[in-house]
């Protein structure tokens, strides 16, 4: 546990946090169908690759397969990611959003409630999903976005001991409270803090 280092490599590559946070902030201003986009990537992204889950995203937005039947969306996606058959069913209910008053008229509230709403309401999101999608458009960066890549940040800073084998509501948000702690006792904001680890350990600063 190397607290000298986290300082460091955060002020290396804090410019480029910031530029990309802002880049997420500028999103809430684009329409449903791109923040629709946004939220196909988060449904795509459990145990699959961001870049591969963006290139997927892509083509179902350039074929216009996303707006096809599961079988046509499931086609773009089977090279790309895991559970294709899965996500092709999620994408095609959540595209329901769009046809009942668009996405914006439901993010109202506070971050919290939103992505309370989002897991009740999105097949395929969890809190991990619906935290990524938020913080994607620029609502959510006081969310924790618990994906193997923080968690394994986690563990190595003696945040938690030892990787969740399972997630539910009640350890997400413990685990979450953890890192907003560990994140003010370090000076690094959370959304910070976030894209710090994951680019740690991707040698990126994607999303």
């Amino acid at each position: 546990m190397d607290f000298a280092s986290l300082l460091t490599s955060y002020a290396s590559r804090r410019t480029e946090i910031e530029k990309r946070l802002h880049e997420f902030n500028e999103m809430r201003k684009k329409s449903d169908k791109e923040l629709f986009a946004e939220l196909v990537f988060c449904i795509l992204t459990p145990q699959s690759r961001a870049r591969n889950c963006d290139k997927a995203v892509k083509e179902l937005f350039e074929s216009r397969a996303v707006f096809g039947k599961a079988g046509e969306i499931k086609k773009c996606l089977k090279t790309k990611v895991r559970f294709h058959n899965t996500k092709a069913r999620h994408i095609v209910r959540a595209r329901g959003l769009l046809n009942n008053g668009g996405i914006k008229r439901h993010l109202r509230g506070d971050a919290a409630e939103m992505r309370e709403w989002l897991v009740k309401n999105v097949y395929g999101l969890g809190y991990k999903e619906a935290s990524h999608f938020l913080r994607n458009i620029g609502i959510g960066e006081e969310l924790a976005i618990l994906d193997r890549h923080i968690l394994k940040n986690l563990v190595k800073y003696r945040v938690i001991k030892e990787l969740p084998e399972s997630m539910t509501r009640k350890r997400y948000l413990q685990i979450e409270e953890c890192m907003k702690e560990f994140a003010e006792n370090s000076g690094i904001p959370l959304a910070h803090l976030d894209l710090l680890f994951w680019s740690g350990e991707t040698g990126e600063i994607f999303k």
